[in-house]
């Protein structure tokens, strides 16, 4: 195979735990360039209408400060495009956003939001950021993100995480792989996202043409007991593994 295949680790959930306690600890910008040294590739936030995770600060320090490029997870409204307009960062993924779910549940309904989403991704593209959309691998959702224009998806691995069964795995698995060979087709750069796991991680490192994978929660959780530069190294080490 021999792709190097990136990782981008989401710090969204070191935030949560400052926030749990308020004042600074632990230190983002500190944990971010822990991991920036550990080997990810970029660091992904998530700027939620709430702010439950980082906070509008956090999204300047951040930028100022990192090493690798940063992706600005965001709900494609007028403030979010705003904020990202203001603060240029390297790329801008645009996830759904309801205040009650506890995560994102899934991808953009960008077949009947062509407009709307286009409108803002316009914005976005104009000012040299580049675009992403978290979509489902569902060939109407990616022909959608083609017609919109955004250069790059991250197809939702949730579905395949929470698989009960192996067969349900990997039916997932291959319903990913068809999504992303017909995003190649259409020319666009392909990420993936969501429920993954060091137990998990191989087989979507695998598929052909797979760009970046951003992972989080499990990450931040396995660094509990590893510590977060470690638990960085273990996923690019099993990625690694996986693209040999």
């Amino acid at each position: 195979m021999n792709q190097y295949v990136r990782l981008g680790v989401n710090i969204d959930h070191v935030a949560t735990l400052r926030n749990a306690r308020g004042g600074t600890d632990p230190n983002l910008l500190q944990m971010a360039l822990a991991v920036e040294e550990a080997g990810a590739d970029g660091i992904t936030i998530h700027l939620r209408e709430d702010r439950r995770h980082v906070r509008d600060d956090d999204v300047w320090l951040l930028r100022d400060h990192l090493r690798t490029p940063m992706n600005l997870e965001m709900a494609a409204t007028d403030e979010m495009v705003r904020i990202a307009l203001k603060a240029t960062p390297k790329a801008c993924c645009i996830v759904p956003e309801h205040r009650r779910e506890v995560t994102t549940e899934g991808g953009l309904d960008l077949v009947n939001q062509v407009s709307q989403i286009g409108a803002q991704v316009a914005k976005l593209s104009d000012a040299g950021i580049e675009v992403s959309l978290f979509i489902d691998p569902n060939t109407e959702q990616i022909q959608a993100a083609h017609e919109i224009g955004a250069p790059v998806i991250e197809l939702h691995t949730g579905e395949y995480a929470n698989a009960a069964t192996p067969e349900q795995r990997d039916s997932k698995l291959k319903r990913l792989k068809e999504g992303a060979m017909f995003a190649h087709r259409l020319g666009l750069i392909v990420n993936a996202g969501h429920g993954l796991t060091k137990f998990n991680v191989a087989p979507i490192v695998s598929i052909g043409g797979m760009y970046e994978l951003n992972i989080g929660h499990s990450l931040v959780a396995r660094a509990l007991m590893v510590g977060l530069p470690e638990a960085v190294r273990e996923f690019r080490w099993i990625m690694d593994r996986a693209c040999r």
